[in-house]
């Protein structure tokens, strides 16, 4: 390696020639050149052959010892088809280059124990994440708690309490109907247990929140042991008092205590019962393990940090903390506790009676960013590495940088809080009546809602996709659609991957990617080979089950013909989707040309014929919709409103016109002879028979404008013409008269009033010859001039007000700014 430096210089100079020479000849007409020069498009051929054969050798020994198909380059088609592959080819090389050198600079030896060194802030410049801190190919640690998760339960989820801690409300044991009348008697179980009242201003024991809390997959669940409490709850006066914020204690002078053993833990339970305020925060890991596992417990106070390791076996003692984060008098500062809630519950039995959530409290500000990396920079000046949120933290021993980066989010975390309350306080109204205007009263409420939300274990449904992991999430928010084949194979991949993954307690995207669930359904596999080569990226899981996964397709596709289409499924779970979806399909269906749209519309003449395809039939709905999702049922009229195409009648002339013939289109220049007019056609006898068949087919000229109102005594009901009375003609040729002589008068009036005599209907011809050039004019003396320009002032009402004065330009000095204009500038 000592040669190194030199090699890793000539290849670089290499590089950026071979760079300069690409874009140079990128930025060349080449096919142009090609056109002009044979001998350069035969080199330029062979240059592009020999090009392809060296890709093709380098891609081939990259893919030897990897799980990559190789990709085969014959031409430029193949190179623009297959250039995913080709990146997915250089990015397993990338990593594998990053890999060996973390091997050989020692980045992965360096993973030590958990050190309680002093550290600093978190650097400015973060250091290189290597594969070390990503998802890892481990030893499951869920393997080894005393309660190993299962994720074949359909039973509704029990809370793990064992015993409440600061309880209002008995620990409930048995679930609850979701039924309302039980709902119902629940809710009045809990108003007996209420030791404010029913009429005080802080109960909220509305019978809607809780049947909101008891709806469920299942016929009955557990409730909620801490639902009472935190809805009753009145945060302490500290919350709505104006203090000095509290200055954290500087990073590199203090340390973090590591708790992974239960004297530890009861250590730290006795310290955090002195204190009425702490933050929390935890590290959550979903790659591994199909419902998630909490891998990591922040908990900060004024003085001290702690980071519980929560991977321990007897991870379920951590519930004696419930004597803190329950406690009513202790106040929970948490971060974004969407998910940490549920994850508490789920995995530790943890509640939060109190808890103050900064997320709602920047939104309530009106904060531009509502992040806890944007809180960190705004109010500590501390830039977060958030490379590490999404590192495996299920590694033991954690490395220094995880450590300083999981302590950072809870160690600034009381001192944003203490400047967010106040900038609470100041923007708040709290003699407005209600709390419209209390600000801090409103992200109390909304954190209270976050404390409440309860877990479920994860029930999947096949037939409709409903559910937090179901199929028609995807199917909602993915343009294209299914047919009837593609719906069955599609359905069949889903629930193979959520068998798998809760088989192997692996998420359902390490299992396989939501793409593939459409990829494979329009490509459908035959084989092993077919399926790793549409199927790219392939997971380890798709890789070791291709052959079942093809004999799955094999099986979906075979009984795709008596499953359920995809339209039809949409319009049970929601028919505004199945409705937007049929429009979908008929746009697509008409642009690929099959039919026209209008040969399915129906007409009050015609009914409607069923279309061959059977969708866009059923999509002719009504212009109205006989229910308003607004008013309820609205009066429809007897006469329904129906999509009507209104075809206009044959069009035959009636006017004479010449025979169409081939002098007609003719050059006039190459014609010898003048062509004559063609006389008038003379129509000929014709029998009432011939009359009445030519009558259908004839079309009157006038009938293409808005016709003329007659009486209907003149229209005559077997004829497509108007027939017209003698007297009516005459009539109409006076009033003709009339019309022109009164324009004539009005004319005749206005060239008086000006002064101007009419011109002559034979106006003689200008004489061009004679008349004065334009271009140059001749010219006049000086008399001659001034009397020009008399003339022109005398003829013009407006030169005064023209020579009036002129406003400034907008010139530089009257330019505007930001503030007041220079209009009033002082």
């Amino acid at each position: 390696m000592d040669d190194f430096p030199t090699l890793q210089s000539t290849l670089t100079s290499a590089l950026l020639d071979t760079t300069r020479s690409a874009i140079a000849l990128a930025a060349e007409d080449l096919p142009f050149h090609r056109t002009i020069d044979s001998s350069l498009a035969s080199a330029l051929d062979a240059q592009n052959a020999r090009l392809l054969s060296l890709t093709n050798r380098l891609l081939g020994s990259a893919t030897a010892h990897a799980d990559h198909v190789r990709p085969t380059l014959r031409d430029m088609d193949d190179v623009e088809n297959n250039w995913a592959k080709v990146v997915d080819v250089v990015d397993s090389l990338l990593e594998r280059a990053d890999t060996a050198l973390d091997d050989f600079t020692g980045a992965v030896k360096r993973l030590s124990p958990r050190e309680q060194t002093p550290v600093g802030k978190v650097a400015t410049r973060p250091s290189r994440v290597s594969a070390a801190v990503r998802v890892q190919d481990i030893e499951k640690p869920q393997l080894l708690f005393d309660h190993v998760p299962s994720n074949r339960g359909n039973a509704p989820f029990r809370p793990l309490l064992s015993h409440k801690p600061h309880a209002t409300v008995p620990l409930d044991t048995a679930p609850v109907a979701t039924d309302e009348e039980t709902a119902s008697q629940y809710v009045a179980h809990l108003l007996i247990y209420s030791e404010l009242g029913l009429d005080h201003k802080y109960v909220k024991l509305k019978r809607g929140r809780h049947v909101k809390y008891l709806e469920a997959y299942f016929g009955h669940r557990f409730p909620h042991p801490y639902q009472l409490e935190i809805e009753q709850y009145r945060y302490p006066a500290e919350v709505y008092t104006h203090a000095e914020p509290i200055r954290y204690h500087p990073f590199e002078s203090t340390t973090a205590t590591f708790v992974d053993t239960e004297e530890a833990l009861y250590e730290m339970l006795e310290e955090l019962k002195k204190v009425k305020l702490i933050a929390i925060d935890l590290e959550h890991h979903d790659q591994r393990s199909y419902i998630g596992i909490v891998s990591l417990m922040q908990i900060s106070t004024r003085d001290r940090d702690w980071i519980v390791d929560t991977l321990k076996p007897w991870r379920r003692k951590l519930q004696c903390l419930n004597e803190v984060f329950a406690d009513p008098s202790v106040v929970k500062v948490l971060h974004g506790a969407h998910m940490d809630s549920i994850w508490l519950q789920r995995d530790l039995g943890l509640y939060l009676v109190g808890l103050f959530d900064t997320h709602h409290a920047s939104r309530a500000l009106g904060y531009p960013g509502g992040s806890y990396a944007y809180l960190l920079q705004r109010f500590t000046g501390v830039q977060a590495q958030k490379q590490y949120q999404t590192a495996d933290w299920r590694m033991r021993p954690l490395s220094k940088e995880l450590l300083d980066y999981a302590r950072s989010d809870t160690h600034y975390l009381l001192y944003i809080y203490d400047n967010m309350r106040n900038e609470l306080i100041e923007r708040s109204d709290f003699h407005v009546p209600d709390f419209e205007k209390d600000k801090i009263y409103d992200v109390c409420e909304r954190s209270k809602d976050y404390a409440l939300q309860r877990y479920e274990h994860p029930v999947y449904d096949f037939d409709f996709g409903q559910g937090s992991g179901g199929w028609y999430k995807l199917v909602s928010r993915t343009p294209a659609t299914l047919n009837k084949e593609e719906f069955a194979i599609f359905r069949a991949l889903h629930k193979w991957r959520d068998d798998v993954a809760r088989e192997q307690d692996d998420s359902v995207h390490y299992i396989m990617p939501n793409h593939m669930l459409f990829t494979l359904p329009r490509a459908v596999p035959a084989n092993r080979a077919e399926l790793l080569s549409t199927a790219q990226p392939a997971t380890q899981t798709i890789r070791a089950r291709a052959d079942e996964l093809v004999a799955l397709i094999a099986e979906a596709k075979a009984s795709s013909a008596d499953g359920p289409d995809l339209l039809e499924v949409l319009a049970q779970i929601d028919p505004h989707h199945y409705k937007k979806a049929l429009e979908k399909a008929a746009s697509h269906e008409a642009a690929k040309g099959i039919a026209g749209v209008a040969n399915f519309l129906p007409t009050k003449e015609t009914p409607a014929e069923p279309a061959a395809n059977g969708i866009l039939a059923n999509a002719l709905l009504p212009l109205r919709s006989v229910t308003s999702m607004f008013w309820g049922a609205s009066k429809f009229s007897a006469d329904q409103q129906t999509r009507k195409i209104i075809t206009a009648p044959a069009i035959a002339l009636s006017v004479p016109l010449p025979p169409l013939t081939a002098e007609i289109f003719a050059d006039p220049t190459t014609l010898q002879t003048p062509i004559a007019p063609s006389p008038a056609p003379v129509p000929a006898p014709q029998s009432a028979a011939a009359e009445e068949e030519e009558g259908e087919n004839t079309f009157i000229l006038s009938a293409l404008s808005k016709p003329r109102k007659r009486p209907h005594s003149d229209l005559d009901p077997t004829s497509n013409t108007l027939a017209l009375s003698p007297d009516a003609d005459e009539a109409a040729r006076a009033k003709a008269e009339r019309k022109k002589a009164r324009k004539e008068a009005k004319r005749a009036a206005a060239f008086q009033s000006m002064d101007v005599t009419p011109l002559a209907e034979e106006e003689e011809a200008f004489d061009y010859t004679t008349a004065p050039s334009i271009l140059n004019p001749p010219r006049l003396s000086r008399d001659e001039m001034k009397a020009a320009e008399k003339a022109r002032k005398k003829a013009n009402p407006w030169t005064k007000s023209l020579d009036g004065p002129k406003g400034l330009g907008r010139t530089g000095k009257q330019r505007e700014g930001g503030g007041r204009s220079v209009t009033y500038k002082s």
